[in-house]
Formats: C-alpha cells, structure tokens, sequence
C-alpha cells in the first residue's frame, strides 16, 4: 500500500483554474496561495500547475506552483531538466518580472482606463488576450481540474464563467476529477449562461461555496445535487487569519473600488470621502488606503483621491507588494471601510470589523453573503442610501466602539470556517486518492 501511494503522488498534476490570469488582484492571489500550499502539503511530489498569462510573476509570487501558459498551455516538461529549468525560473526570472512590472504598470494601467473611459467596451488588453484562450492541452494529462474560488460565475463577468464551464466539462468528459472551491456564484440572469451552468455544474464532483445567502438555492435550482455541494467559507480566510496581530489597531482602513461592474458616483464618492476623512481626525487615528485589485489601477484611481485634507494618513502599498503586505496593513486597523470585498475577509478573519460599501446587486451579495458567515462585525452600506452621510457615520463609530469585544468571536468564526474549508478540501483529495491515477509520460 505504501509503494502504491507514492507512485500515485509522483503521477498526480493538478491543473488550477485560478480565477484571474493576469495576477493583478491580490484577493484571488491570497486564495490560490492558501489552496496551493494545502494541495503541496498533502502532495509533496505531485505537479501544481496554475493557468496563467504571467509565467514570470506566478513563480515569484508561489514558488510552490508551475504556470501552465500559452501559446498550447500545455505542461512543462519533466524530469531533471525541466525541474533545473523551474528553479532557475523561480529563483532568478519570476523576482525579476515581479520587480519589472511594478516599475511599469503605472503608465500602461493609465492608459488602459482613458481607453475605458474613452470606450465603455474596451474593457483592456487582458481581456482582450483572455478571449483567445482555448480549452488548455495540460487537460489531457491532468489527474484533478480545480477552479479556485472567485466571484466569477456570474452574469458580471460571462467571459470567465463560460471558460471555466469550458474547461471543467472538458475535463469531466475525459473521466478527470473536477471541484470547485471557495465559490461566489450569482447574481446569475443571463439565459445562455443559466442554460450552460445547468449543462455543466451537475457533473462537477464536488462544489464548495463561500457563503450560504445564494449559493445553495441556485445550485440546486441547476441541478446540482445537495450532497455534491459544502459551505466552507472564503479560503482566504485562513490567509488573513495567520497574519492577525495580537494587538488592536488604530488605524481606519479605506479601500474605493469604481469599476464597469461597480458604479460608484461623484456625490457618493465624496460623501464617503468626506465622512471618513473627518471620522479619522475625530477618532484620532490615521487613514490606512488599502489597494487589493491592481488590474487598471482601479483601486488606486479610487482611492487615494480620497486621502487629500485627511489630517494623517499612511502610504498605500506598492505596486510590487504582496496579499501579504497589504493583510499586515489590514492588521494595524480598528475598523475598514471598504467596497472591495477580499479586503473585508482579511479584517473579519483577523478579528477585525468592517463596513462594506456596496453599489450593486453584486457586491450586496458578496457583503451580505459574507455578513452570514461571520455573525458580526459587517456593516453593509448602500452608496445610494439617501443618507448616506449619516449611515457611514453611524456604522464606523458603532464598529469602533465595538471592536473590542467583536475580536474573539469574528477570529472564532474565521476558525469554524477554516476548519471546513479543509474539510471540503479533503473530499477534493478523496476525488484523487480513492481513484485511479492515470501514469503519465515525462
């Protein structure tokens, strides 16, 4: 039994759909480094390759993974050579990108949004590059295809649903596990992307949803069976939760997102910039800009407008910095207000309360989804409240005051959550472990 379980780790390749190819969100880069770390855990020696459009950035940021990118997306190659290859890249090209693109994404970044602004169906070079993307050849060869968890089964973003439905049935007709894991899914409409999901997802092995506001109800509406399907939380839940600090912060978080799919508008922009600007001084504490999504610079754009009059306010990360970087920000907080969601599970699972700020029925269900899961500590605040001015007010000097006591018991959910997010994970290794792994050639 033991020779048959090392042979079986040595043949396994998991082939990651992550979520965001370009590498420029770093809520998505923080779930794929908590699963990719589980996956390396149970599998010392198996194979983890990630699809991706940015080879270099993938091995600095996750060295314990290997891209799987165009032209073919195929495997590399294995072997000696090929592992000489991985480590050269790891070690020498990926830190080197990392390094390259921080110093230059700050001009193209500008010139994507004028495009945007300019056309409202120019939505940038990634998706552009993304929409000729087929279903990868590194299928052929895999032992288990896993789409990490995301908001992007959705009529919000078709594009990346329909691919991921693409690859997972690929995958599914060649007889090869298939699971998904910390999902979002909804608000789903569209009629071609309900008649596409409800094709496919019934022939997924294992479906783990983040939240039980919507996820349930509509999987089973698609013809998903219950016993197929878990709530297990976010999974970068347990990210957030190693980098908390033993100590309460004093800064209050601010993160504006203003996106195609999050609308956000001049008067609501400057009421919220205005009340949390005042409610820093009166609180005394310094206005900590946290910047989770790069892609367009759209968190940024957003954002730091917002800090100028503010009595004291901190740095924002760079463009360089990592999920890592931006959870320890997170941690020197009392309270965050934010309308990008991943930054709300970093504070949450740190102990720390949050408001989410929300223009869309999208992101109503990311907060309110989110809100179900950890009993409290989430405000959720609608931009298009008519008091807008008072309800901000109200749910940053309410959280504050609170914030002591919400501590314990938001890192005890965050815990509770942990747990069965590992636990849905572990029905993804039985997938593997409890089959036949198919030899595949070096």
């Amino acid at each position: 039994m033991p020779e048959r379980a090392a042979f079986a780790e040595r043949d396994i390749r998991v082939l990651v759909e992550n979520g965001e190819y370009w590498l420029r969100n770093r809520g998505d880069i923080a779930m794929m480094v908590t699963t990719v770390e589980r996956l390396r855990a149970r599998w010392p020696q198996a194979r983890i390759g990630v699809l991706t459009h940015q080879p270099a950035v993938l091995r600095a940021l996750l060295p314990e993974a290997e891209p799987v990118s165009g032209p073919d997306w195929s495997w590399g190659s294995d072997g000696w050579v090929g592992q000489v290859s991985r480590t050269a890249a790891t070690k020498l090209v990926g830190p080197a990108a990392l390094r390259w693109r921080a110093a230059t994404d700050g001009p193209k970044d500008r010139i994507r949004a004028l495009r945007a602004e300019a056309s409202p169906a120019a939505v940038g070079e990634p998706a552009a590059a993304e929409r000729s993307a087929e279903v990868p050849a590194a299928v052929r060869e895999a032992s288990l295809v896993l789409a990490l968890g995301g908001g992007y089964l959705t009529d919000v973003d078709k594009y990346q649903a329909h691919r991921t439905l693409d690859l997972l049935e690929h995958a599914h007709s060649q007889g090869i596990p298939t699971a998904l894991v910390g999902q979002g899914i909804g608000p789903l409409r569209d009629p071609q992307l309900l008649d596409r999901a409800a094709e496919v997802l019934p022939g997924v092995d294992f479906v783990a949803l983040r939240e039980n506001r919507r996820g349930p109800e509509l999987l089973a509406r698609l013809g998903v069976a219950p016993e197929q399907t878990m709530v297990t939380g976010d999974d970068a839940v347990e990210f957030g939760y190693r980098l908390r600090d033993a100590r309460i912060g004093a800064d209050l978080g601010l993160c504006l997102r203003v996106a195609e799919y999050a609308p956000v508008g001049a008067a609501a922009r400057e009421t919220l910039g205005r009340v949390v600007r005042d409610r820093a001084a009166a609180l005394n504490a310094g206005l900590m800009p946290l910047i989770i999504s790069e892609y367009a610079s759209e968190d940024r754009r957003s954002t730091l407008p917002l800090l100028a009059g503010a009595a004291r306010h901190r740095p924002p990360v760079g463009r360089g910095g990592t999920p890592q970087d931006v959870a320890r920000q997170v941690a020197r907080c009392r309270v965050l207000v934010t309308s990008a969601y991943h930054l709300a599970v970093f504070a949450l699972s740190q102990g720390i309360p949050a408001v989410g700020i929300t223009a869309s029925e999208y992101y109503d269900d990311k907060f309110h989804g989110l809100a179900g899961m950890f009993g409290a500590g989430l405000r959720v605040v609608h931009l298009d409240d008519p008091d807008l001015d008072t309800a901000l007010r109200e749910a940053v000097d309410e959280l504050w005051a609170a914030a002591p006591g919400l501590r314990d018991p938001l890192q005890q959910r965050a815990v509770e959550q942990i747990d069965a997010s590992r636990a849905g994970l572990e029905r993804v290794f039985r997938l593997v472990e409890n089959g036949p792994v198919a030899r595949v050639d070096g």
